[in-house]
């Protein structure tokens, strides 16, 4: 059995939610699976999602998520109990039985609704010649599957190999267990608020980190709790939220007799404005970035509703110049995302080695673009939600190469407000997502803070 120590989901019990339900949890596990989309894509295009009722989406987000979550252990399950492979062809039942055992050995559905439901399925998507295998599956599961699930090596059988590797020769292999093992519990909700933390934590049930992020367990509809409508928080890990907190610490530390709000900030790739948000709360004039005008849209939405200001600026940011120098730039730079797997567990199928190296460039270009827009002194803020060294230590290293005129400025852990997170040896910040393992963790970011000379 596994050494790890891993929390089951939030809700372990599915509501009694019937075929519907589930048909609407096959199309989007699908539409993950062979189209290459994330979860919160596929959910945000749904129609048939928005028309379930409230505790029926919750039950289809939470069984798609677990599924993908354990996809790998189900996957051994399910093959031990055929007598050969399914073919390529038989996407639709091989994705039934995923969904089902799911339902069986994680939310703990009973096994008679999970096979009736996973039988008018398979007739329902016209594969009615399949639903005797489907039956005999998943009733044998019902009776083996709880017991072998748990003698399972989780961590590995829910790491693509290319990431166990990557994590193994960055981290070692006792950490890189301790990162699979964070991505197999439902990670709490972090809030950062504009005011009042200890007031909101209180309120929503949750506690305040060291960072200043309220943190609790949350379940159903976040737009009905208690502060959204007015705009008292938004949703933004305690990682998350270092880039912009570390951004401000240089500017101030630099500024002299100038106050925070006597400058402007420029951030580069924007949306959806948690980083936005942050920035403005500070006082100082914002210029939000993003190429993409619908996601610019939420980001204004955003902005709306926390009734906070920022300029907005649809541009590739590669192209695009500001009439006027800067005097700090933040860029989260686009990245394969993989130190969010425990919020997204689709990124761990859906992302490529190739990826990686695509990704890698833009950001180089990026970094490139960013110190061009600098004036002499400016700040420049690099950040990645990536756990891959290739998206990180080593786009900065090769822009500081042949970029002579930028140098690091060290991070310190004390300005992070956060205890036990790696300052590298060249002063960069790496969060892991098995930090903070006691109180829910946090995602992966790499952080480097830079300087143009003066």
């Amino acid at each position: 059995m596994s050494s790890e120590t891993v929390a089951e989901p939030q809700a372990t019990q599915s509501p009694a939610t019937g075929l519907i339900a589930r048909t609407v949890a096959l199309n989007l596990f699908q539409e993950v699976m062979a189209q290459n989309r994330s979860l919160d894509e596929a959910i945000a295009a749904s129609v048939p999602f928005r028309q379930l009722e409230v505790r029926d989406r919750a039950f289809v987000r939470l069984l798609v998520t677990e599924t993908l979550r354990r996809l790998g252990q189900i996957d051994v399950l399910i093959k031990d109990c055929l007598d050969r492979s399914l073919p390529q062809s038989a996407n639709v039942v091989r994705a039934i039985l995923r969904l089902g055992v799911a339902q069986i050995v994680i939310l703990k559905t009973p096994s008679h609704a999970v096979v009736d439901t996973a039988v008018r399925l398979c007739v329902q998507s016209r594969n009615p010649g399949q639903k005797g295998l489907v039956n005999a599956v998943l009733r044998r599961l019902a009776r083996e599957a709880p017991e072998k699930f748990a003698a399972q090596d989780a961590v590995r059988l829910n790491t693509p190999n290319w990431l166990w590797e990557s994590w193994v020769a960055s981290y070692g292999e006792e950490i890189c267990r301790r990162i699979a093992a964070a991505h197999l519990t439902e990670p709490p909700l972090d809030l950062t608020v504009k005011e009042g933390a200890d007031s909101w934590a209180e309120k929503l049930g949750g506690a305040v980190l060291p960072s200043g992020t309220v943190r609790f367990r949350a379940g159903g509809d976040i737009a009905a709790l208690p502060g959204f409508e007015e705009g008292a928080w938004w949703v933004q890990d305690a990682a998350a939220a270092l880039p912009a907190r570390l951004l401000l610490s240089g500017l101030e530390s630099a500024s002299g007799d100038r106050t925070i709000p006597d400058h402007t900030i420029l951030d580069l790739c924007a949306a959806p404005g948690g980083k936005t948000a942050q920035l403005a709360m500070s006082g100082a004039r914002i210029i939000a970035l993003d190429r993409s005008k619908r996601r610019n849209q939420i980001l204004q939405e955003n902005l709306k509703r926390l009734k906070l200001e920022a300029e907005l600026v649809t541009a590739d940011a590669t192209q695009w110049r500001p009439q006027d120098p800067p005097d700090a730039i933040l860029l989260d730079a686009p990245c394969t995302a993989t130190g969010t797997i425990r919020r997204h567990p689709d990124i761990a199928g859906n992302k490529m080695p190739k990826d990686v190296l695509r990704l890698a460039g833009l950001q180089l270009n990026l970094l490139a673009a960013a110190a061009d827009m600098l004036p002499p002194g400016g700040l420049l803020v690099y950040s990645v939600c990536s756990l891959q060294p290739e998206e990180g230590p080593a786009v900065v290293e090769a822009f500081l190469d042949q970029t002579p005129h930028v140098r690091r400025e060290p991070i310190a852990v004390w300005e992070t407000g956060l205890p036990d997170l790696i300052i590298t040896a060249e002063g960069d910040l790496r969060t892991l997502p098995c930090h903070l393992a006691c109180s829910g963790g946090m995602d992966g970011f790499y952080i480097a803070r830079l300087r143009r000379a003066s």
